[in-house]
């Protein structure tokens, strides 16, 4: 009878309610923890590709303005800044490991899209670039 008092004192201060929570709390955890696992040892193998545009880039590129083209002998690269007039892409910068302007000129022609002998117009002197 005693017991019976002591468990009707205990549920009028919600004790049931108290101890119910850490049980609820152990649930979610290790139900989350099972979750998480699985999305993170899934493999996400969709086969989407970024395409871009082509067209515009080519665009871009019949728009260009000059080449300055800086050959670093000791360093064995050439960089080379592009200046355009297009408003979304005012200079381009590559860097290749070409040190000979003619293999330069080759590699700029087929990097832009553009003719060889026009390349070799857009060439500028490095002090008359920006």
């Amino acid at each position: 009878m005693q017991q019976l008092q002591l468990f009707q004192a205990l549920r009028s201060l919600g004790f049931v309610f108290w101890l119910s929570l850490p049980l609820i709390g152990l649930v979610f955890w290790l139900g989350s923890g099972f979750v998480g696992d699985r999305i993170l040892s899934h493999s996400n193998l969709t086969k989407k590709y970024l395409l871009a545009d082509t067209q515009s880039a080519r665009q871009i590129m019949k728009r260009i303005v000059a080449i300055k083209v800086e050959v670093l002998p000791e360093e064995g690269i050439s960089r080379v800044n592009v200046k355009t007039n297009n408003s979304v892409l005012t200079r381009i910068v590559f860097e290749f490991p070409i040190t000979d302007i003619s293999q330069l000129e080759t590699a700029l022609s087929q990097e832009l899209g553009l003719p060889r002998d026009r390349v070799k117009e857009l060439i500028v002197e490095s002090n008359a670039f920006l």
